[in-house]
């Protein structure tokens, strides 16, 4: 990575190619007096790089370059391949993604290519060399975006499933080898060849679908290398190669798919008005856009645990977002609270989509900046305010660590292999079929944890599993349990033994372990285990089970006397596993006739350590009280703060302490500080001993002592 910016990158994409009259002077003036740093361009444009097979036209980019540079503004520059001309689908109409066999992905959106396609990576090199052999030497031009927002389908191609096979016959040797492996055994599956191997898209295998999803990220993160090897034979050394990542699309592997690149960069949307309110309102569903103040925290925290370092916002909310019927701006300050979440969370840049409100397209009402009529308003004097407190904080902002004292394991495979064999029903649904299970599985039960440590003010590092074992781990169990003391496992539902050997080494250790549901059931392949439940860890842990139920609605949790504290709201939601304490202290049970005869949650210790059970998805009560309990000085220093606050710190490079307060509602607050503190924000630094929060407000500070 080249040397860091000595400020927080911030900015928008920026498309004049879009305007529907020039007004690129005055476009980049405001910008600049908006103490812009950095733009994005070039990425969604490929007709205009190539209107015409091999004609191209590269100038049309210089005088915003040019424009840019003169103003101080640095450029990203994207490569063009997420949307295909149409004269090249007109001629090879192959090239387009197959959603089911046999089904091309109609034409007219963006992303419909199989990236694949021999005939597609053929053109999408020409163009991409063409506009970085053209601009790599240009001095506004600091880095590369490459693609955008990769893996939104999986492709079922004939040329992708006649890799897929190779790659099975290559892995497991033999048919018969496939067979054990998968259990195709059942329901008379067995393969006497590998031409047997039916197409996905009737499958109900669930290790076939794990090996299929397995395999279409590991498409999308080569389509991202090669792109990178490309630019990256013409970058200079101060320039930095990237994509952005759209987190929860059906592809993306994050922590391969960055590999590759020199920074991870990410796209968190997210609703705002008053589903930023703190304590939070009536819970919400997740997606590619989230709810919740916690939210912008957990976004930023995944963004980071992608390379385990600092990352790039390369898009988020200007204005209302998601289309006509979805208008929801912020209220006043509500920029700056998500600005500084993800700053003290990792953020180097903080990137707006977009500039200006396109007036035609399928994106016309997500507002931008600028809004139709293109005069400044409320949105563009916000951000300028922001602008403005980022040029103050300078470098103190750039090359945090975020403070975390719980570590929480996720995994892709779990992931997916709970959108297929989903534990939970669709809301209202019988879950009688696919169609019926709640595909975001495993994210429900992720959520419960990561919005609880939010709720009990305890900072989170979000950990791949598969960063913690194999040849580039660079994770020692020993180490790791004396840097973050907790380590939270919620849904492992698929997992080898070397793993959970590490989990285990990792409490014996020193560390405190958390096991939730689903963890240590299934092996590899998502074979359930046949060993006792929590698999290789029962013993350990001292608890067993072999029933589980869904529960549709809440049941009471009563701690009992052992030193776990719950209030009165404390409830377990849509599961319950039938612990049986087998050496462990159970600290609480359900107030159920039924359930009540199982532990809700059972502790042991275990060499150095300790390992925690929890036999359901505690809810928001039940999570934060948890979270208490494992960190209970989580807020030392700052006692007893306001419901609607919340303070998160970091670490800067020079070992300067920084905190950033933010006020989650209507009403002002005062919060004392801990400890001498400085505003960051202020020119003359002052120092602050009362801290004042209007609505909706943040303070960055910096300690002094």
């Amino acid at each position: 990575m080249p040397a860091r910016s000595d400020r927080v990158l911030f900015g928008a994409a920026y498309y004049h190619e879009y305007q529907p009259s020039p007004r690129l002077e005055t476009d980049l003036d405001l910008m600049a007096a908006a103490n812009f740093s950095v733009i994005r361009v070039g990425e969604s444009v490929w007709t205009t790089w190539e209107p015409e097979d091999g004609v191209f036209d590269l100038e049309w980019l210089l005088p915003v370059l040019d424009g840019a540079h003169a103003r101080g503004i640095s450029v990203i520059l994207g490569t063009p391949t997420y949307a295909a001309p149409p004269w090249l689908v007109r001629k090879y109409p192959e090239i387009a993604g197959e959603f089911r066999t046999g089904q091309r992905m109609p034409w007219g959106g963006r992303q419909e290519m199989d990236y694949t396609s021999p005939a597609f990576k053929f053109y999408a090199e020409r163009v991409i060399r063409k506009i970085v052999a053209r601009y790599a030497d240009h001095p506004a031009v600091i880095g590369y975006q490459v693609d955008n927002e990769p893996g939104i389908m999986l492709f079922h191609n004939h040329g992708v499933f006649q890799r897929f096979v190779d790659e099975l016959r290559q892995q497991y040797g033999t048919v018969e080898n496939l067979n054990q492996a998968w259990g195709l055994v059942y329901w008379s599956h067995e393969l006497s060849t590998w031409a047997d191997l039916w197409t996905p898209d009737g499958n109900y295998q669930p290790q076939y679908d794990l090996a299929w999803r397995r395999f279409q990220a590991k498409l999308t993160n080569e389509y991202i290398a090669w792109q990178a090897d490309i630019v990256r034979e013409y970058v200079r050394d101060d320039q930095f190669v990237t994509t952005c990542i759209a987190y929860d699309r059906p592809t993306v592997d994050d922590a391969n798919l960055t590999k590759p690149l020199d920074i991870t960069a990410g796209n968190p949307y997210y609703a705002m008005q008053d589903a930023f309110a703190v304590p939070s309102q009536v819970g919400k569903p997740q997606g590619w856009a989230t709810a919740g103040a916690w939210t912008l925290f957990q976004s930023g925290d995944r963004m980071y645990s992608s390379k385990q370092a600092p990352y790039l916002v390369t898009e988020t909310n200007a204005g209302a977002i998601g289309g006509p019927s979805i208008n929801y701006p912020a209220y006043d300050g509500q920029w700056r609270q998500a600005a500084w979440a993800f700053i003290v969370r990792g953020a180097e840049m903080i990137e707006y989509w977009h500039w200006h409100t396109t007036h035609f397209g399928t994106e016309t009402y997500w507002i931008g900046i600028l809004p139709h009529d293109q005069q400044p308003g409320r949105v563009y004097e916000q951000l300028a305010a922001l602008g403005a407190e980022l040029r103050t904080a300078g470098s103190a902002v750039v090359g945090l660590k975020p403070d975390a004292r719980i570590g929480m394991v996720y995994s892709l495979p779990s992931k997916w292999g709970l959108a297929f064999q989903s534990c939970f029903p669709a809301s209202g649904a019988a879950a009688n079929s696919l169609a019926d299970m709640d595909q975001r599985s495993y994210q429900r039960i992720f959520e419960a944890y990561y919005r609880g440590s939010f709720d009990a003010g305890v900072g989170v590092r979000i950990l791949h599993d598969e960063q913690l074992v194999g040849p580039e781990s660079a994770f020692d169990p020993e180490a790791l349990a004396a840097e973050l003391p907790v380590l939270v496992v919620p849904g492992l539902l698929v997992a080898d033994d070397d793993l959970l050997r590490w989990l285990e080494a990792y409490a014996a250790a020193g560390g405190h372990l958390v096991l939730g549901i689903r963890t240590a059931y299934g092996d590899a392949e998502g074979r359930a285990r046949t060993e006792v439940k929590p698999a290789l860890l029962a013993e350990a842990a001292g608890v067993r089970y072999q029933e589980f139920s869904n529960v549709s609605t809440p049941v009471d949790v009563a701690a009992l006397a052992d030193g776990l504290v719950l209030g009165p709201g404390a409830q377990a939601t849509d599961w319950i596993d039938f612990l049986v304490a087998d050496g462990a202290t159970v600290l609480a049970r359900y107030d159920h006739p039924h359930f009540g005869r199982f532990p809700t949650v059972v502790t042991t210790e275990h060499g150095a350590g300790r390992i925690t059970t929890v036999g359901t998805v505690p809810n928001t009560d039940l999570a934060a009280d948890l979270m208490r309990w494992l960190v209970p000085d989580a807020r030392a220093g700052w006692g007893e703060l306001p419901s609607s606050v919340t303070v998160s710190s970091a670490t800067a490079a020079d070992g300067t302490r920084l905190h950033v307060v933010h006020n989650w509602g209507w009403d002002t607050q005062t919060v004392a500080a801990p400890k001498q503190v400085r505003d960051a924000l202020s020119p003359a630094g002052d120092t602050v001993e009362e801290i004042e929060l209007g609505p909706w407000d943040v303070r960055v500070l910096v300690a002094t002592d």
